[in-house]
């Protein structure tokens, strides 16, 4: 079963709106990962989703239930098949935190797609909308990518 950990500063916006789009492709499809969410700092620990993020995955019908802010471990590098950050700082952070990646497991969601580069933080930009649609486009790429070749 392909394993995989989404990752942002806090884990409560990007991070768990992947967690839970990518659960909501693999509910809809019949098919079984283990997905779930991390942040790189400490600062949102034990912390729900954030509500405009909530509200806006809520609009399509998706739940965040349950979630609460952790951050990530070195241990999760061993454990999951991807580890995927939204922007460069925490692409640097989960290397950092890692160890390293000589396994080649960490990478940018919108590397995925045809529109490569960053999923904008909306805690800054307010802009949950534009966050949603980035990401959503992430997930679908990504699980087609990982439909057509599962990982093992």
């Amino acid at each position: 079963m392909t394993k995989i950990l989404f990752v942002c500063h806090g884990n409560i916006c990007r991070s768990p709106m992947a967690e839970f789009i990518m659960k909501d492709l693999c509910e809809q499809a019949g098919i079984s990962m283990e997905i779930a969410s991390a942040a790189t700092s400490t600062e949102e620990i034990g912390n729900p989703v954030y509500p405009p993020a909530r509200k806006k995955l809520a609009e399509h019908g998706i739940s965040c239930q349950g979630h609460a802010a952790r951050q990530l471990t070195k241990q999760d590098y061993k454990h999951y098949d991807l580890l995927i950050g939204m922007d460069h700082a925490n692409l640097r952070n989960m290397t950092r935190i890692c160890g390293g990646d000589p396994q080649k497991k960490l990478h940018l969601l919108m590397d995925y797609t045809d529109r490569p580069g960053e999923v904008a933080d909306p805690w800054y930009t307010g802009d949950f909308q534009r966050t949603y649609e980035d990401i959503s486009l992430g997930c679908q790429a990504l699980f087609s990518l990982l439909t057509q070749s599962p990982i093992h």
